[in-house]
C-alpha cells in the first residue's frame, strides 16, 4: 500500500468513535430522534404490515430508551431486533437497528447498521442525517471530487467574465482591481445558459457523491466486518468515481493526488486534525458535532476545504432578471447588501415587494464596502485573543459581523434564518430552544414555530467565497469561541442581582475565568500532573463558589468528561481520584447527557468498577448512577466491596449527592435480582459472612423509600438462603417505616413489603411471632389490612399466597368471630390458588402457605409441621433432630418460658385449623382431595401433610359438622396412600389420620 494510501486508510476505532458519538446524541434527545426518523421514514407508501411493524419498533425503542429496569429494556430492544431484521432493508430500518444496537451496547453491529443508511440513502444521510459523520469519515477521502467539482464550478463562473457578455459594460478586463468576483455578483450576470450549466453541474455533482458514498459505506464496513482478523492489515480506500469537463466518467485510484490533499490526510491520519495521542477527541471547548473542516497549516494561515456541498437555491436563478446592477467590491469584502439578500432567502415573512425595498437601498451600503481592516481591528481587541495575536494578525481581514453567529461568536457552519429574520448557527439555536425558549435571542419576538427551516445556502456560500478570498484572514481558534460562549451561557443563566452586587458579579466572572483555566489544561495539558491539579482547582470551585447551576454547562461536555475519565485511568494519586469521582457523580446525578458520555465506552465502566473494588469508596455513587445503562452488572463482581460500604460507619463516609450507603445498598439488591438462581446462594450467603445484616436493617429506616425497598428485598433474600439470621433481623428491625412504605407503593413493591412480613414472622418463637404480628396491625399509619384487602384484588396469581397468608394471620390475633371478611377473603384465595391448574406456582405457593399457618418453625424457619405430625404418631427421632437439636438449643428462656411458648403454639394451632376447616362447610377438604389425586408430586405431597394435620386437629375442635365431609373427600385417597406407599413415615401419618375417622366413627355408633 502506498504512503497516500495508508494515510487515507480509516482505522475501526475512527469509525467507532464517531457512530458511537452520534448515536449517543440522538439516543440523548428525543427531539433529534423524532427529526431524523421524519427525514428518513419511507417516501413512498409502504405495505401497511411493514408500516405497522415500523412504527411499532420505534414506539418500543422509545420504550427502551426511557426505562428504568434493565430488563424491560433488554426485552424491548431483543423485540426490536427481531422486527427489524425480518424486514426488508431501507435506510429507515437501518438508523432503528443502530440506535438499538447502541442501546445494547453492540458499538460495531451499531456502526455497521448506520453504515448502511449511507449506503441506501447517501444523500438524506450527507445532508439532514449525519453530516458531522460524513466530514469525518468521508469527505477526507472525497477530496479530489471537491477538487474537480470547484474546477468545473470555476469554469463556468469564469465564462461569466467574458467580454461577450453585456452585462459587464462597467467592467475591463485589463482592471486588475477586478480580480475576483463574488457569488451573488457572479450568478445576476448570468446568461441562461451558464445558470443552466451550473444546475446541470450541481445534479451531477450530487450524483457522483452518492456513487462514491455507497462504495465508501461499503468500504468502512469492510474496515469494521475484519477488525478482528488482522489488526495490522489496513484495508485501502477504493477508487472514486468522477465526472471531468467534457462529462466523460473517470475512475480515480489516489495515485494522481494532489500533494495539499495528501498533507491533509497524512496530518489526519497522525492525529494532527483534531485527534489527541491518547485517542479521544478532546478538543478543549468543543464536542465532536462542532468540529470545523477548517484545517490549520504549519504557517499559520487555512487551507480550507471545499465548504460540505449544498443545491444552489432555486430563488437564486429566478430572480436574475431582477437583480440590480451592484458596485464592485474589493477582492477582499464581501457586501453587505449582498449578505442581507442571502439572509432574505429562507425568510417566510420576506415579499417580492420588500425585496425590492432592499435592492433600491443597496447603495447606502456602499461606503461600509470600502472599511479597511484597520477599522475593522476593534472587534479582534474585544476577542479573547492575546495581544500577541492581536498585534500578529493586525493587518489581516477580519470577517463581517454578518458571518459570525450572535450566540457562538464562529464563523457561520450551518446557518439557518429564522422568521425574525435573525441567523443562528443551527446548533445554538437549538440548543437554545431545548432549553424551553421560544422567542428570539436578539428581537425576542415569539416563533410561531420551533421547528428550524433548512440551512441557508447562499450565506454559507458566500461565508465559503469570503474564506477562498481571504486566506489569511483572522480565524478565531475554537477554545477561544468556546470560552466566549462558554461565558455567554453562565451570564445568561446568572440569577439577576442587584445594583450594589457589583463586587460580588465580579468575583462570579473572576471564578468563570479561571475555571476555564482550568478545564483547559485538564483537557489539552500532556502532564499528569498539571491535569490532577486542574481536576483539584476545578473541585474547589464547585464545592466553594457555590453556583453548581451556573458552570454545569461548562463541566458536562463530553471533552471535558472524557478529560475526567482519562484521570481516572491514569492518576494514582487517592486525593485527586477522589476529586474526580466526586464530579462525574455531581455532574451525572444532574445531566443525563453525562451518564450517556460515560458509558458510551465499556472500557470506562471497567476502570471505575476497578476503583470501586481496589477501595475508592466513592465511586459506588457512580455505579449507582450508571446501573441502568450497565447490563452486566453481576459480572462485575462488585458484591464484597459493597458490603464492606454497607458495614462502614456513615461518620466515615463522604457526603455526596447520594449517600454511599444508600446507593451500595440499592446496588447490592440490583445484583440479587438480576442473578441467576445457581448465584443467589453464594451471594446471600457472602451477604451474611461478613455481618452486614445489621447494617442493612438500619436501612428499613431510612430517609429515600428505594433504599427501604431494596433493604427488605435483601433482607427476604437472606432468610430464604439462611433462615439463621431471621431471629437477628427481628430484634432490630423497625417495622413502623416499612409499613409507611405501603402509601404510594407499586403492587410489586407492596408485595415485597409483604413477602418480607410474612417470611419475618417464621420466627421459633410463637410469642415473638405474635408481638411482630400485632405491630404490623396497629401501628401502620393506614389499615394494613385493608390495604392487604385492596391488594389482594389486583394480585398476581403466584404474588396471593403469601398475601392471603398474612391477611389470615393478621386476622386471627384476636378471637374467632363469627363472620370477618379479611379472614373470608384470604381463605378463598388460598383455596383458588390450590384448585388453580393452570398455574403450578401458584398451586405450590399455596400448599407451602397453609403449611407454614400451622405455626411451628424450627431456627432456620423451617415449618415443623410434619416432625410434629410424625411425633404424635410416635415416630419421635425426626422431631428430636429438628425440634430438640435445633429449637431447645437457641431457646434461652427457662422452662416456664418453654412451656408457656408452647402453649401460645398450641393456642395457635388451634384458631388456624378451625378456621380453615369450618370455611364453607369443609370446602378446604374437597380441593385437597384433588390435590391428592393430583399428578404433580410435590403438590400431592405437601397435600398429604395438609389433609392429615387438618384431619388430627377434628379430634380437639368441636364438631361443626365438617368431620362428615373431610370423611368423604378424604378416607379413600389416605387408604390409598397407606397401601401403596413404601415410606414408613407416610404411613405412620396415614394411620393418624385414619386414626381420627376410626375414633368420629365409633362415637357416631355410641
Amino acid at each position: 500500500m502506498t504512503t497516500a494510501a495508508a494515510a487515507t486508510a480509516t482505522t475501526p476505532s475512527e469509525i467507532l468513535r464517531y457512530t458511537a458519538a452520534f448515536i449517543s446524541e440522538t439516543i440523548s434527545h428525543a427531539e433529534l430522534r423524532r427529526r431524523l426518523l421524519s427525514v428518513l421514514r419511507p417516501r413512498r407508501i409502504p405495505p401497511p404490515a411493514a408500516d405497522r411493524t415500523l412504527n411499532l419498533v420505534a414506539d418500543t425503542l422509545e420504550n427502551a430508551i426511557s426505562t428504568t429496569s434493565p430488563s424491560v429494556r433488554s426485552s424491548s430492544l431483543r423485540l426490536a431486533e427481531n422486527l427489524l431484521l425480518s424486514l426488508p432493508g431501507s435506510s429507515f430500518s437501518s438508523l432503528l437497528l443502530s440506535l438499538a444496537y447502541g442501546l445494547w451496547r453492540r458499538p460495531v453491529d451499531a456502526a455497521l447498521s448506520l453504515l448502511d443508511v449511507f449506503r441506501l440513502d447517501p444523500s438524506s444521510a450527507r445532508s439532514e442525517i449525519a453530516p458531522i459523520l460524513f466530514q469525518e469519515l468521508f469527505l477526507v477521502h472525497l477530496l479530489p471530487v471537491l477538487h474537480c467539482f470547484n474546477e468545473q464550478r470555476a469554469q463556468i463562473l469564469a465564462n461569466s467574465m467574458s467580454p461577450d457578455n453585456n452585462n459587464y459594460d462597467d467592467y475591463s478586463i485589463s482592471d486588475v482591481s477586478v480580480t475576483v468576483i463574488t457569488t451573488t455578483t457572479s450568478l445576476s450576470k448570468m446568461s441562461d445558459e451558464q445558470a443552466s450549466e451550473l444546475k446541470e453541474l450541481e445534479r451531477e455533482y450530487e450524483d457522483v457523491l452518492d456513487e462514491n458514498c455507497r462504495a465508501l459505506a461499503e468500504y468502512l464496513k469492510q474496515v469494521l466486518e475484519n477488525e478482528d482478523d488482522d489488526h495490522d492489515r489496513l484495508i485501502e480506500p477504493p477508487p472514486l468515481t468522477l465526472k471531468n469537463q467534457a462529462g466523460k466518467v473517470e475512475v480515480f485510484d489516489g495515485s494522481d493526488e494532489l500533494e495539499e490533499d495528501q498533507q491533509i490526510r497524512m496530518k489526519r491520519s497522525t492525529g494532527e486534525i483534531g485527534i489527541s495521542t491518547n485517542g479521544r477527541y478532546n478538543p478543549i471547548w468543543t464536542d465532536e458535532k462542532e468540529r470545523s473542516v477548517e484545517l490549520f497549516n504549519d504557517s499559520g494561515g487555512t487551507n480550507s476545504l471545499p465548504f460540505y456541498p449544498q443545491r444552489v437555491s432555486p430563488e437564486t436563478f429566478s430572480g436574475q432578471e431582477s437583480a440590480r446592477r451592484l458596485t464592485p467590491s474589493s477582492p477582499n469584502t464581501i457586501s453587505d447588501s449582498e449578505l442581507e439578500s442571502s439572509l432574505d432567502y429562507n425568510s417566510p415573512g420576506c415579499s417580492s415587494t420588500e425585496s425590492e425595498e432592499k435592492n433600491r437601498k443597496m447603495a447606502l451600503f456602499e461606503p461600509r464596502q470600502r472599511q479597511t481592516p484597520k477599522q475593522e481591528q476593534p472587534i479582534s481587541a474585544e476577542s479573547s485573543c492575546s495581544p500577541d495575536l492581536v498585534v500578529a494578525n493586525f493587518d489581516k481581514p477580519m470577517p463581517p459581523k454578518d458571518f459570525v453567529c450572535p450566540i457562538t461568536s464562529n464563523l457561520f457552519n450551518d446557518p439557518v434564518t429564522l422568521e425574525t429574520g435573525q441567523t443562528y448557527e443551527r446548533r445554538a439555536i437549538q440548543e437554545w430552544l431545548d432549553r424551553g425558549n421560544s422567542t428570539c435571542p436578539i428581537t425576542r419576538q415569539k416563533l410561531q414555530s420551533t421547528q428550524l427551516p433548512k440551512t441557508n445556502y447562499v450565506l454559507k456560500r458566500l461565508i465559503g467565497s469570503w474564506q477562498e478570498q481571504n486566506s489569511g484572514a483572522v480565524l478565531v481558534k475554537q477554545f477561544e469561541n468556546l470560552h466566549t460562549e462558554a461565558e455567554s451561557v453562565v451570564k445568561s443563566e446568572m440569577p439577576l442581582t442587584s445594583p450594589n452586587s457589583v463586587i460580588g458579579q465580579a468575583t462570579i466572572e473572576g471564578t468563570v475565568s479561571e475555571l476555564r483555566y482550568a478545564i483547559s489544561s485538564l483537557c489539552t495539558s500532556e502532564i499528569l500532573k498539571e491535569s490532577e491539579n486542574a481536576v483539584l482547582r476545578i473541585e474547589r470551585f464547585w464545592r466553594e463558589a457555590n453556583m453548581e447551576e451556573h458552570i454545569q454547562n461548562m463541566l458536562s461536555k463530553p471533552p471535558v468528561i472524557n478529560g475526567f475519565v482519562e484521570i481516572l485511568f491514569n492518576s494514582v494519586d487517592p486525593k485527586v481520584l477522589k476529586a474526580t469521582i466526586f464530579l462525574l457523580s455531581e455532574l451525572g446525578s444532574r445531566d443525563k447527557a453525562v451518564i450517556q458520555t460515560l458509558t458510551q465506552v465499556d472500557s470506562d465502566i471497567e476502570c471505575i468498577a476497578t476503583l470501586f473494588k481496589k477501595g475508592l469508596m466513592e465511586a459506588v455513587v457512580l455505579i449507582y448512577l450508571l446501573r441502568t445503562s450497565i447490563l452486566n452488572l453481576v459480572e462485575l463482581d462488585l458484591v464484597k466491596s459493597l458490603v464492606a460500604v454497607i458495614e462502614k460507619q456513615e461518620a466515615d463516609l463522604v457526603k455526596m449527592c447520594v449517600e454511599l450507603k444508600t446507593a451500595a445498598v440499592i446496588l447490592l439488591r440490583q445484583i440479587l435480582h438480576m442473578s441467576e438462581e445457581s448465584k443467589l446462594n453464594s451471594i446471600s450467603n457472602g451477604v451474611i459472612r461478613e455481618k452486614a445484616i445489621a447494617s442493612i436493617v438500619e436501612s428499613l429506616g431510612a430517609t429515600l423509600i428505594e433504599e427501604r425497598i431494596a433493604a427488605l428485598k435483601i433482607l427476604v433474600k437472606c432468610m430464604q438462603e439462611d433462615g439463621m439470621c431471621r431471629n437477628g433481623i427481628a430484634d432490630k428491625a423497625e417495622l413502623v417505616p416499612v409499613l409507611e412504605c405501603f402509601m404510594g407503593a407499586s403492587n410489586e413493591e407492596k408485595f415485597e413489603i409483604a413477602r418480607f412480613l410474612f417470611e419475618l414472622v417464621k420466627l421459633n418463637r410463637r410469642t415473638f411471632n405474635e408481638q411482630i404480628l400485632h405491630i404490623v396491625k396497629d401501628e401502620g399509619p393506614l389499615s394494613t389490612m385493608h390495604t392487604l384487602l385492596a391488594y389482594l384484588q389486583t394480585a398476581a396469581e403466584d404474588q396471593c399466597p403469601v398475601v392471603a397468608g398474612l391477611l389470615l394471620q393478621l386476622d386471627l390475633l384476636t378471637e374467632l368471630r363469627k363472620m370477618s371478611i379479611y379472614r373470608e377473603e384470604a381463605i378463598d384465595t388460598l383455596i383458588a390458588c390450590l384448585r388453580n391448574i393452570e398455574f403450578p406456582g401458584a398451586q405450590i405457593a399455596a400448599a407451602e402457605t397453609i403449611l407454614s399457618l400451622q405455626g411451628r418453625f424450627a431456627v432456620s424457619g423451617k415449618s415443623l409441621t410434619r416432625a410434629f405430625l410424625l411425633k404424635r404418631a410416635g415416630i419421635e427421632k425426626s422431631y428430636n433432630n429438628l425440634v430438640r437439636m435445633d429449637q431447645l438449643s437457641n431457646f434461652s428462656g427457662e422452662a416456664e418460658d418453654f412451656l408457656e411458648e408452647e402453649k401460645a403454639a398450641d393456642n395457635w394451632e388451634r384458631k388456624m385449623a378451625s378456621a380453615l376447616v369450618s370455611h364453607e362447610f369443609g370446602l378446604l377438604f374437597e380441593v385437597l382431595s384433588e390435590g391428592l389425586k393430583g399428578t404433580n408430586g410435590e403438590l400431592r405431597s405437601k397435600c398429604f401433610i395438609i389433609a392429615t394435620w387438618l384431619v388430627d386437629m377434628l379430634k380437639v375442635l368441636p364438631d361443626t359438622g365438617v368431620r362428615g365431609a373431610a370423611r368423604i373427600c378424604l378416607l379413600k385417597p389416605i387408604i390409598s396412600i397407606f397401601k401403596s406407599s413404601r415410606d414408613t413415615e407416610d404411613r405412620a401419618l396415614s394411620l393418624l389420620a385414619l386414626s381420627s375417622f376410626i375414633r368420629d366413627h365409633g362415637k357416631s355408633k355410641s
